[in-house]
């Protein structure tokens, strides 16, 4: 996994743990040849929008509780905007802005339909969603 790490698009990446974890078989921290070409066939260009989704969904769920609360998502901003982390009011107003955009049924979390259809109008998440060899 420490080599897989090593490739620009994921030594600069703020989810590196996580998309390594996702794609990880075992839980002893090793890699297979099979996790790492599974991980290339979802990063590739010719790999559809939906399964691009669906690992970034799971990347994105650090609970692993199958929905995007808003713990996952103050993680998600927190490793976006680091080292200069957002003050209180200012996460608490973007987490808003992002349920009251996206969590169509009202229920404080965004389930993977909801991630999903916030990618359909994602024009560049193809393209930022890759790694090139």
């Amino acid at each position: 996994m420490s080599k897989i790490l090593q490739y620009p698009e994921l030594r600069v990446n703020p989810f590196d743990d996580k998309i390594c974890k996702v794609f990880r078989s075992s839980q002893d921290g090793d890699c297979t040849f099979e996790d790492f070409l599974d991980m290339m066939s979802v990063f590739s260009d010719a790999a559809p929008k939906a399964v691009k989704a669906e690992h970034a969904f799971r990347v994105f769920d650090f609970d692993g509780d199958d929905i995007l609360g808003v713990g996952d998502l103050r993680q998600v901003v927190d490793r976006l905007t680091a080292p200069q982390r957002l003050n209180d009011s200012d996460m608490q107003q973007l987490l808003q802005y992002i349920l009251d955009e996206a969590d169509l049924d009202d229920d404080g979390a965004l389930s993977f339909a909801e991630f999903e259809h916030i990618i359909e109008k994602s024009s560049d998440f193809s393209k930022s969603f890759r790694i090139r060899l």
